[in-house]
């Protein structure tokens, strides 16, 4: 829970940089029940700032599992491994859209193995609101939508 207000004009910002969509997991906020939210990519607790530089635009899910953490350890070992970071980071190097279902997101680096997994990317509700967005998308493209 932010402590510091989010001015109406800086979540405006946050919001069309990130084109509608979660920064994380790319999901459309109209395509996604509970709606997206402006997130503190490193939590208030640990000092991030209420500042553009530091927010992100976040689908409910992705922002509820993320929390205040930074980072989780690699499976099986004592490892940490950051999160990705949407200011920073790069998406096409930590992930990318499986070509025999665009639902589901693979990981293509350790950061991007912590983030899926911790956020819970391909959980199975997430994978059906992921595969509604892309029908509907599909839909829009063969009548000549956007």
């Amino acid at each position: 829970m932010s402590t510091t207000y989010v001015t109406v004009e800086l979540r405006r910002r946050v919001v069309a940089r990130a084109n509608g969509r979660c920064e994380y997991c790319r999901i459309r906020e109209d395509a996604t029940i509970n709606g997206c939210e402006v997130d503190h990519i490193v939590a208030e607790k640990h000092n991030g700032a209420t500042k553009e530089h530091n927010l992100s635009y976040a689908c409910f899910f992705c922002n509820r599992n993320k929390g205040s953490d930074l980072g989780s350890h690699k499976p099986g070992t004592e490892e940490f491994v950051r999160f990705f970071n949407p200011r920073t980071d790069d998406w096409d190097a930590h992930f990318e859209i499986d070509a025999s279902n665009p639902a589901i997101i693979l990981s293509l680096s350790a950061i991007g193995e912590a983030t899926a997994r911790i956020f819970g990317f391909n959980d199975p509700h997430r994978l059906q609101e992921r595969q509604i967005q892309h029908q509907l998308e599909e839909a829009l493209r063969q009548k000549g939508g956007t």
